[in-house]
């Protein structure tokens, strides 16, 4: 699994790349431009993400503007609503408001931190993303 971690956070950049790692090849962006051009990159070169840990309150673009840039670079690379990457959300933003927009923006899931071992293995197992036995 290609898995790219968006997050300007220098711990909880090393906090998700500790959790992911297992799952797969990480990359990592600093912030919203980072990460769209990332998926950009990673699509022209025909190997899209599979999953991409977004936060929602970066500099620069922050995670829901990259989201909505991110859909669009797959809508026009012919990738379909539901066969890009699944992105999950990562933010201390637990408001109504940020969760439906990251929802209406088509994101996958969103979590609000402190972002824990038990909650990214739960998002992945209902993604789909690795089997219901990895839960042990």
């Amino acid at each position: 699994m290609k898995i790219l971690i968006a997050e300007d956070d220098f711990v909880s950049r090393k906090v998700l790349l500790g959790h992911l790692q297992q799952y797969g090849h990480c990359d990592v962006a600093i912030d919203g431009i980072e990460a769209v051009e990332a998926i950009t990159g990673a699509i022209e070169a025909k190997a899209p993400y599979d999953l991409v840990f977004l936060d929602i309150m970066m500099p620069n673009m922050d995670g829901q503007e990259a989201l909505t840039c991110i859909r669009q670079v797959e809508g026009k690379n012919g990738i379909s609503v539901g066969d890009g990457a699944k992105v999950v959300m990562t933010t201390a933003l637990s408001d109504a408001h940020n969760v439906l927009k990251a929802f209406n923006g088509q994101c996958e899931a969103y979590i609000v931190k402190p972002v824990t071992r038990e909650k990214i293995l739960t998002q992945l197992i209902e993604l789909e993303m690795v089997p219901r036995e990895a839960a042990g």
